[in-house]
Formats: C-alpha cells, structure tokens, sequence
C-alpha cells in the first residue's frame, strides 16, 4: 500500500489510522534523476507488499508515504516536516546526495529516524547523529575503490569534466587525494565554462588517457560522451562515469553503442542469493527491464525498517536506538549497522562494491569488472 504524492499539509486520513505509515523520498520528476527514482520507488513498494503479505508489523499494514523531492533540498525539508506531522513511524529513501543530506540534518532535528537509501556523500549530516541510518557505502570508500580499478587499469593522467556541486566536488577531492598518493594526477575541467567541443579541445592537449562524467544526465553527460566518441584526436581516450549513469537504461537509449565501455560503480555483490533473486525477478518484470543496484536498495530499506519495527516497537526513539542492533538478510548480504570513522551516521559498513560497464559487443549485458 503507498500513498502518492499530496499537497503539503495534508492530514491524517482516519480511513488508514490502522497502518503504520513510513514516508518515502524520491526523485520523481525533473531536475531529479526520475529512473533512478522510479527504481527506487519500486524496490520500496515491493518490500511493503512482501511485509503486508506475510502479516504486516504487529498486525498492522505498511503504508508509505510518497513525496517527490525532484533533487531539491528545500522541498525535502518540507517533506520531512510535513511527514512528522503525519507521524510516520521513519523517513526512508532518497537518491541525490545533496537532497538526502538536507532530509537527514531535518530528521536529525526532528527526532525522526531516517533510514537513507541510497545517498553517499561522506558528510551526511554536520555532526554524529543517533537518528539517522544509511545502506550504500560512503563516497570515499566507493570512489577510492573506484580510482584503485583506474590505477590498475594504468591509467596515471586522470581528467575530470565537472558540474558545481558539494557532491561532486567531493567526489573530485577523494579521486585526486587518492590518485596523487599514488603518482597520478587529476585535472579538473569546469563545465560550467565549457561546453562538450570546448572540452574536446582541451583533452587533446591535456595528455590524459581517461576522461571522467562528474556531471548531470543527460545534460551534460550525454552531449560530452558524443562529442568525445567521434572526435578522432580522443580515439584512445577512456570515459569512466564513478556515479552510475551507465546502469540505467535511459542511458543505452540515448546512447546505444556510445554508452559501451564506460566503467561505473554499482552496489551489488557478485552473486544475488535466494532472496536477491527472487526480488530480481519480479523487479524486471514490475519495471519492464532489468533493475537497477537503486532498486534493490530501495527494498532492503524497507527489510531493515520493518525488521526494526517488528523487534522494537514503533516509538521513534526506540527504532534510532535499534540501528546499532539490526542483523537482516537484505537483498544483497546480511545488513548490520557500526560506527565508520569519519562518518557521522550509522552506516552499513559491508556494502558491496563493484566497477562495472556494458558490453561493447552486447550494450544491454554488464561486464564486472573490479570489486570490493
């Protein structure tokens, strides 16, 4: 059961008193990345229905509520007040990094737990909080696995085409912190004052053997693949996308055989056990295609919360103080929650971690090709 997106302000409806209510943040509608959203609504939805089939919390239905951030901090923050005051019982989802960060510092403040689905800037919150919980592993532990795939690959001379963002150009710091500690370098192109020719131009004299899409999808991502594939002076020039644009199928569509070879990151283990692959299934057949690593985050989000809800009780505080005390079987490895260094959150510090990119012979097929 979900409820969709409403005005703000909307009250309780005493129809569904009876349900234990979770509120969903998601990116569905531009500037927001809306396949990426749509698949993580989808893993959330299936999780609800798996839960209320097999009896619900307590005897009581989930039910979430939906609203759509569209990738905007401030209309998530209103979204989280406004679901406080629908007491829901937590806040789950999210997929921009940014976004999530403004959701998370509100539940903080709140006092509403907040499990985050699928956001990985380090610095989630400002300061160490007890009310907030997240699965994917932080940036810089899935962009250092990201430069070590590069490293290995003998890439030394590494460019950068970036968007302004905190998140990017966190991403920007972790590569070039990690990558000169090895010998590398990093050069940083702005495309806020490029545009794809312009950057071309520029490649060609920058002596880089690989180029990476710290950038928005489809714009810019998809005009620089272009311009870079059929310029004949960047023929040997690799594209690598650490953010995961490639494992949509947007991306194939707009890009077909150009979207080939661009290696990404993707947070699913090397092999989906029972549960991974009976969610998969019925994930591609709900999705009309093959799901993507965000929408299996979306339902082990809802695993953990009702595991949580089930074992502790609905009271708020109780489901912040259970995070340290979670151990469940998600979709894609058993789930526990600890104290990284540097991360203000509860995190799950076991997430798997994968370099990824299509087949250049076979565009719809992945190729694993580093994990971690």
């Amino acid at each position: 059961m979900s409820t969709p997106p409403s005005p703000l302000g909307t009250e309780r409806n005493a129809a569904t008193d009876a349900a234990l209510r979770i509120g969903a943040l998601v990116p569905l509608t531009r500037p927001g990345w809306v396949e990426a959203g749509r698949h993580l609504l989808a893993g959330l939805e299936l999780a609800v229905r798996d839960v209320n089939r097999a009896g619900g919390i307590a005897g009581s239905p989930l039910e979430l509520v939906v609203r759509d951030t569209a990738a905007d901090p401030q209309r998530a923050a209103a979204a989280v007040d406004e679901l406080a005051r629908l007491r829901v019982a937590a806040v789950a989802g999210e997929y921009h990094s940014v976004v999530a960060r403004t959701a998370a510092g509100r539940a903080d403040a709140l006092g509403l737990p907040f499990l985050c689905s699928s956001a990985v800037l380090d610095a989630l919150t400002d300061r160490p909080t007890e009310w907030v919980a997240r699965l994917p592993p932080p940036q810089s532990r899935g962009w250092r696995a990201y430069a070590d795939f590069l490293l290995g690959a003998g890439h030394r001379r590494i460019a950068v085409a970036a968007d302004a963002s905190v998140y990017w150009a966190s991403g920007t710091r972790i590569l070039r912190d990690h990558v000169a500690a090895r010998g590398g370098t990093v050069t940083v192109h702005d495309m806020g004052a490029l545009t794809p020719a312009a950057l071309c131009d520029a490649l060609a004299d920058d002596g880089a053997t690989v180029l990476l899409l710290l950038v928005g999808h489809p714009e810019p991502a998809v005009p620089i693949v272009r311009a870079v594939r059929r310029d004949r002076r960047l023929a040997g020039m690799t594209l690598g996308a650490p953010a995961g644009q490639p494992e949509f199928a947007e991306w194939a569509a707009l890009l077909g055989d150009d979207g080939a070879a661009i290696p990404f990151l993707r947070y699913l283990p090397e092999r989906l056990g029972p549960l991974g692959a009976r969610v998969a299934e019925t994930l591609r057949e709900q999705l009309a295609g093959e799901p993507s690593f965000v929408a299996f985050e979306g339902y082990d989000t809802i695993t953990v919360l009702a595991d949580v809800l089930r074992s502790h009780g609905t009271d708020r505080a109780r489901t912040a103080a259970a995070w340290p005390h979670v151990a469940v079987e998600g979709t894609r490895g058993l789930i526990r929650f600890s104290r990284v260094p540097g991360i203000g959150v509860w995190q799950w510090a076991g997430a798997p971690i994968q370099v990824v990119d299509r087949d250049p012979k076979q565009p719809g097929r992945f190729r694993v090709l580093h994990t971690s």
